[in-house]
């Protein structure tokens, strides 16, 4: 298997990652599942297959278990770029299919038990997760030290999260595990609540 070639071509799953190589290679995971095989890496918006599902913490609409099909037919990309440079390209990407992760908990070594903070990896096999590529998810970790440990701290919240089948269900879900009250939210959709902490937490 080359450097360019998806992730198991037999099962109709293709992983893109969209990186400017603004991380540090070592320490990036989008870079090791490139040099893996397991991601293609494209460098240009344009690049996006128009029925992919994005993984972009800046969408409006969540991920859910119907988007298999946009996955299985064009795959899923995620954008890493740098937080400090790539905030507003994020808010800016139109192309392909826009979807947001609920909320789950980093078990990376930078960001470890904190939330909303996943790696790349992590990200990917969150998506593969919840719409059904649950054997895909883990063997994508496994190329991690650290990967055994996302499935279970988030065990639970993902077979959730790959149960319910719209966005008001997903936020209810995750109101409930985050113990997320009314008053937190003050009158706020959760989904705007994760677009300010995209913001303000990575500056």
């Amino acid at each position: 298997m080359t450097k360019e070639q998806p992730m198991h071509r037999s099962y109709g799953v293709k992983v893109y990652v969209l990186t400017r190589r603004e991380d540090e290679p070592d320490m990036c995971t989008a870079e090791k599942l490139v040099r893996r095989g397991i991601a293609i890496r494209i460098t240009r918006i344009s690049e996006i297959p128009s029925c992919s599902i994005v993984l972009n913490p800046f969408a409006t609409t969540y991920l859910k278990p119907s988007d298999r099909g946009f996955v299985s037919k064009c795959g899923i990309v995620a954008l890493d770029v740098s937080w400090k440079k790539g905030v507003e390209m994020l808010k800016s990407v139109r192309r392909g299919q826009q979807r947001i992760l609920p909320i789950l908990v980093a078990a990376n070594p930078v960001n470890y038990g904190k939330p909303f903070k996943l790696s790349t990896a992590e990200a990917i096999a969150a998506a593969l997760y919840i719409v059904g590529f649950k054997d895909l998810a883990v063997e994508l970790l496994n190329n991690f030290k650290w990967g055994g440990h996302f499935i279970a701290i988030n065990r639970d919240k993902l077979e959730m999260y790959s149960t319910v089948m719209e966005d008001e269900d997903v936020e209810s879900v995750q109101a409930r595990l985050f113990g997320l009250s009314e008053d937190t939210l003050r009158g706020r959709r959760l989904i705007d609540l994760l677009h300010q902490l995209a913001t303000s937490g990575h500056q």
